[in-house]
């Protein structure tokens, strides 16, 4: 073994760090994509998948179960799939073709959504069944209305929401298959930390990699930082009030 190899990686973050310093990387704009390309598909996949987690979470069909599979499923897609998926509909030949959303932030959006999607409402789902059904009668025995009941129902589960966004979050923001099938890898417009790790490691600029791979790992641990302490307070808060 070449034990003075191991200095590549003490090697690699001096000089990663020394050229965003002195600003030899577009880091910040890459941050900045990443972040706004990430958190808005999270957005979306909230708004979407927490009203679906409800259903799949309350109702007892077979269209529910179906659906359910379905989600459960897409929680481990392929993020090379999902990018597949939605480079052949933008594609010139794609039914979307006209709009020229190929290589964009918005067509990086749409395969993010695509991979989140099923991840917060398999989650928030899985969290809405532990929900007693009888909590839920006695609410509507009360006279409260539907979205009062689903926003009971939501609260008492809040829990697996958390973790539901949490996760979904942190599977796009690490992903690059998806992001540069659809988003091309353009500098200044669809380069993400993701596809900029990989393109530094094939030009053999291991410190610039190295240093983006630092950033993204601090912010998916400051978002799960924050998550967890949503959570561990949530807890603290349901045990006192016991």
């Amino acid at each position: 073994m070449n034990w003075s190899g191991w200095s590549i990686y003490s090697d690699a973050l001096i000089n990663g760090f020394s050229a965003l310093a002195a600003g030899g990387i577009d880091v910040y704009n890459i941050i900045y994509v990443s972040l706004k390309v990430s958190s808005i598909a999270t957005l979306i996949a909230m708004c979407v998948g927490i009203p679906l987690g409800l259903y799949l979470g309350t109702r007892r069909s077979v269209s529910r179960t179906v659906a359910l599979i379905v989600a459960n499923a897409g929680m481990g897609l392929p993020p090379v799939v999902a990018g597949l998926v939605v480079s052949m509909l933008l594609s010139r030949r794609g039914p979307l073709g006209d709009l020229g959303l190929l290589y964009t932030q918005i067509a990086m959006i749409i395969a993010q959504v695509v991979i989140a999607l099923p991840v917060v409402a398999a989650i928030v789902a899985s969290g809405v069944s532990a929900v007693p059904a009888q909590l839920r009668l006695q609410v509507r025995s009360l006279g409260a209305s539907r979205m009062q009941e689903a926003w009971l129902t939501l609260r008492e589960s809040r829990l697996s929401v958390f973790a539901g966004i949490a996760a979904g979050f942190g599977a796009i923001i690490s992903e690059v298959g998806a992001v540069q099938m659809v988003g091309g890898n353009l500098a200044g417009e669809t380069r993400v930390m993701t596809t900029a790790i990989v393109q530094f490691t094939r030009m053999g600029r291991y410190g610039e990699a190295v240093a983006l791979a630092v950033v993204l790992l601090s912010i998916i641990v400051a978002v799960n930082v924050l998550i967890t302490y949503a959570q561990t307070r949530d807890e603290k808060h349901s045990q006192e009030l016991k």
